[in-house]
């Protein structure tokens, strides 16, 4: 058996936008089906949001995301999680801070960490924070 995690965000109503932005920084393919697509339509004005939908690339990038219906309460916290991407590229990497970055918030900035040759953390325009870095063996 092969297991895989993926972050699964929520949204009030800005899901789609959140996926296409995702998609712009880490390339791959959308996928998305609305309210309206699944037949599961409880407000009018919320048929064409994301009841469902993704961003897979063929590098291994992945999230999936939708919008949380009005009759659902949603709290989305304070920093309730991070996105973590780690990978052994650093041009890669920065590439997806360089696109993540636009217009979100800098709290820690891509560079050298004690820890990392590079490693940064940051909250998108969106509100999810996301953490960048390079993996590297752990001889804690």
């Amino acid at each position: 058996m092969t297991v895989a995690t993926t972050t699964h965000l929520n949204f009030r109503g800005t899901a789609r936008d959140a996926l296409t932005f995702y998609q712009e920084v880490f390339g791959g393919q959308l996928s998305a089906v609305t309210y309206a697509d699944a037949r599961a339509v409880t407000d009018p004005t919320e048929a064409d949001q994301i009841m469902w939908g993704q961003v897979a690339s063929d590098d291994g990038f992945r999230v999936m995301a939708y919008d949380v219906p009005s009759h659902t309460s949603h709290d989305p916290g304070v920093v309730p999680v991070f996105v973590s991407v780690r990978g052994t590229d650093t041009n890669e990497l920065r590439r997806y801070w360089d696109g993540l970055a636009d217009g979100a918030t800098v709290l820690v900035p891509l560079a050298q960490a004690p820890w990392s040759p590079l490693y940064g953390m940051l909250t998108d325009r969106f509100g999810v924070s996301w953490v960048l870095d390079v993996e590297v063996p752990w001889n804690g």
